[in-house]
């Protein structure tokens, strides 16, 4: 058996094991299961918030953007920095407060609560549901193609052995076994990341003399503009890029339901911080690899192997596992927050069954589905995240910010920024007008959200108890 193979064979049984830790912990009630009693402290908000976020990605998409597009990759890592802090001091504290004053347990069903409407519910439902599962599909078919690529498994058995540990320990231990296992998966996502950077450079002769390489390769790698200028000016595809990862998802609900979980309001301060400090030393580094990657794996064949590449070239043995690790960290960490919040959803929002029978009926619809392995992974990822920042970012932001926020102006602005995002998209709209379909996607449902509440104050107002409510946040 290959180190590599050990180390993550310990990883698996670590997450197991927390599984079964917090399954021993009190789960008497939904609130419980699905929300950790909201118990969770600043730390541990703030890198599950964090992780949740970025998936696997980080280690290969961004790596490829880098490897291909130089500098131009920094673009997504400005609006990813802030992120967490963006999230946490927009929504953290009003969220948690107005969550538990209305007893909301899913992300969903605080909607259909706050705009006092079963139609928001009914409507929010679907959608969430739809894009989810995109993104907890691709996050299952990325599982198991990293860890066969590690292994030497086929892809089906990599495949089963990665969903069974994450079905394993979100199944025992419920939100708690998520966020824990989220943490120390965050913590290893670092310093998997950082030790990748801190060798890359080395092997380069440091960060100028790395730089000076790659502007002789190509003077264009070094902008921010792409490998042959060809995003100069082109400010909405480059908004698109900065909203995706800060705007954008406010408003995905396997993120924003961590405000909900947390002990108190003011968790959201501290765990700000924390997050900003994650951001600060992790973000930046796999874009930097990727550039760094030009020189050390040239040519390669696969660009979103580029990471990888480097790590076996600049790393020692042992040291390999522990980046592997990491990667399979970074997915894992998001498809179990996205399995439990798309069970959570469909048991509270659409079935009424129990939520941990949702947990082995999605993961074995995702599994039936990844067998096939389609195409463009990554894509779906972008898709499924560009729906999801559309149809509820301003949704969840007036639904605290704004009392005059009504359940037509909600309902107009998910339908809306649904349909806009979608067909942006797929008509090509993208690529005709230069604006990516989540600034698009965006506008589109603030103007709903704004006009269809406006408009309609008189026939739909918003209760004077809710009303107050909002305004005592």
């Amino acid at each position: 058996m290959n180190i590599a193979l050990v180390v993550l064979v310990v990883y698996f049984l670590a997450m197991v094991g927390i599984g079964l830790w917090t399954a021993r912990l009190p789960q008497n009630t939904d609130e419980d299961y699905l929300l950790g009693g909201r118990r969770i402290g600043p730390a541990v908000t703030a890198l599950k918030l964090q992780s949740t976020s970025m998936s696997g990605y980080m280690f290969l998409g961004a790596g490829s953007l880098g490897h291909t597009q130089g500098y131009f990759g920094m673009w997504y890592a400005l609006g990813d920095l802030g992120g967490g802090i963006l999230n946490l001091s927009v929504l953290g504290r009003r969220m948690r407060t107005l969550s538990q004053k209305l007893g909301s347990i899913s992300a969903i069903e605080y909607l259909g609560d706050r705009y006092e409407s079963k139609w928001v519910r009914l409507i929010a439902a679907p959608i969430a549901l739809g894009a989810l599962f995109l993104y907890v599909l691709s996050q299952f078919i990325a599982g198991g193609s990293g860890l066969a690529s590690v292994t030497g498994w086929s892809y089906q058995t990599a495949l089963l052995v990665a969903v069974g540990v994450i079905v394993a320990y979100t199944f025992l231990g419920g939100y708690l076994a998520v966020a824990y296992t989220d943490f120390v998966q965050a913590i290893i996502m670092l310093i998997g990341m950082v030790w990748i950077l801190i060798a890359t450079i080395q092997a380069v002769g440091g960060l100028t003399a790395g730089n000076q390489a790659v502007g002789e390769i190509n003077p264009n790698l070094l902008t921010m503009w792409g490998a042959d200028q060809q995003f100069h000016g082109q400010w909405g595809l480059i908004l698109g890029a900065l909203f995706v990862f800060s705007i954008g998802y406010l408003g995905w609900p396997h993120v924003v339901v961590s405000h909900m979980a947390m002990k108190n309001p003011s968790v959201s301060r501290k765990a700000g911080v924390y997050s900003l400090l994650f951001n600060i030393l992790f973000i930046p580094a796999p874009y930097l690899i990727g550039v760094m990657s030009i020189l050390i794996v040239p040519g390669i064949a696969d660009p979103e192997k580029a990471i990888f590449a480097v790590a076996e070239a600049v790393l020692p043995p042992f040291a390999v596992g522990i980046v592997m690790s990491a990667v399979m960290a970074a997915i894992m960490s998001t498809a179990d927050a996205l399995l439990l919040q798309v069970s959570t959803i469909a048991a509270r929002d659409f079935l009424r069954i129990d939520a941990r029978l949702m947990v082995i009926l999605f993961a074995a619809g995702g599994v039936a589905l990844a067998l096939w392995q389609p195409p463009a992974v990554f894509t779906l990822v972008i898709f499924a995240t560009t729906i999801l920042g559309s149809a509820f970012a301003p949704a969840y932001v007036c639904a605290v910010w704004w009392t005059r926020a009504n359940k037509v102006g909600a309902i107009a602005s998910m339908i809306t920024g649904t349909v806009v995002s979608v067909c942006w998209k797929v008509s090509g709209l993208s690529e005709l007008t230069l604006a990516d379909p989540m600034v698009a996607g965006l506008v589109a449902s603030t103007l709903a959200m704004i006009i269809g509440s406006l408009a309609t104050q008189k026939s739909h107002p918003v209760s004077k108890e809710m009303a107050a409510m909002v305004a005592e946040l």
